[in-house]
């Protein structure tokens, strides 16, 4: 009897121990990987916020914020060694387009509409896309941004064979400009214009969505992996409510946001240049939700207009608004 009773005693403790165990396993923070575009910018803010505020902590998240490998966020993400990566609609339309697509769905924009257009010395003609004409364009050399280019040029009335294009390296676009290495680049206004402005360069500048609302399309997105989505969609949206929270706090609080940011940054890249930060993210905070419903929303015909005009212009070659590789069903 006392052998039985010890035995009953141990196999309450056993379960009673596993019990505690399993508990403990359910508190456990989910581990999440995000990897960005580029070096911390403030495009990036809302994660950096996110995670100081302690937003992915009640979320029962741990993010791990990374950088880029050579072949790009998104590849890194379709991989499964992230669960999310920041890109762009226009850069992982080929993805989608290939024979073998990326196993990738965007779920948020972090910005509500594209900022990107063309800077140029001021007064120097070139502020509508007419103006390029014998004029020195610096192209990253991609098929899509020279069809932009040609479109806008050509709608305008201009000839876009008569455009010198050289290769883009340019690090510092209003350098390049001050030293004329080129007259004309694109760059996206939240960061590279603010650029300008600080260093004194006077310039003009156009939008490609003034020009023409078909380019208005998503730039930067946060993908994410397929199955990850599939497997734990609970957990990612979860993921996408705290980035929310960041971004949100970040358009009503500049300042201390872009603080945030600048201590976030492990990579250093930041170092130096804290007026910059600073005054980029008074400009982007209000690009963060605009005039949309809320952070993060895609509209659909946006997304499909853009890339029906990719399909209409040889530049993939499969219609990608049959299958929505974008969704919100993953926002609060």
């Amino acid at each position: 009897m006392k052998k039985f009773l010890v035995l009953i005693l141990a196999l309450c403790l056993i379960l009673s121990f596993s019990a505690c165990g399993g508990k403990e396993n359910d508190n456990e923070k989910k581990e999440i990987t995000l990897c960005l575009d580029w070096t911390p910018n403030t495009n990036h803010t809302g994660f950096y916020v996110a995670a100081e505020k302690g937003y992915y902590e009640e979320a029962g998240l741990s993010v791990k914020i990374v950088q880029p490998p050579e072949n790009g966020a998104a590849l890194m993400c379709a991989s499964g060694q992230a669960q999310f990566a920041v890109d762009a609609q226009d850069t992982i339309a080929p993805s989608f387009a290939s024979d073998s697509p990326l196993e990738i769905t965007a779920v948020a924009s972090i910005l509500q509409h594209n900022t990107s257009g063309i800077i140029s010395r001021k007064g120097e003609g070139m502020n509508s896309p007419k103006g390029m004409e014998g004029k020195t364009y610096s192209t990253w050399d991609s098929p899509t941004e020279k069809a932009i280019i040609k479109y806008v040029v050509e709608k305008d009335g201009g000839d876009f064979s008569k455009i010198n294009l050289i290769p883009n390296v340019i690090t510092d676009e209003a350098g390049a400009l001050k030293n004329h290495d080129t007259d004309c680049v694109w760059v996206f206004y939240g960061w590279s214009a603010i650029n300008a402005k600080l260093s004194g360069l006077e310039f003009d500048y156009f939008s490609f969505r003034e020009i023409d609302p078909v380019f208005d399309y998503y730039t930067p997105v946060i993908v994410a992996n397929n199955a990850f989505l599939e497997n734990s969609g609970e957990t990612a949206k979860a993921f996408l409510s705290a980035t929310a929270k960041g971004y949100e706090y970040a358009a009503e609080n500049p300042e201390e946001a872009a603080e945030i940011l600048i201590r976030g940054d492990e990579t250093g890249s930041l170092l130096g240049s804290e007026e910059l930060v600073k005054e980029s993210q008074k400009w982007i905070s209000q690009q963060y939700i605009a005039d949309g419903e809320k952070w993060g929303i895609i509209d659909e015909t946006r997304w499909n207009g853009f890339y029906s005009w990719l399909y209409n212009n040889g530049l993939v070659e499969k219609d990608l608004t049959e299958k929505n590789y974008f969704t919100n069903n993953y926002l609060g």
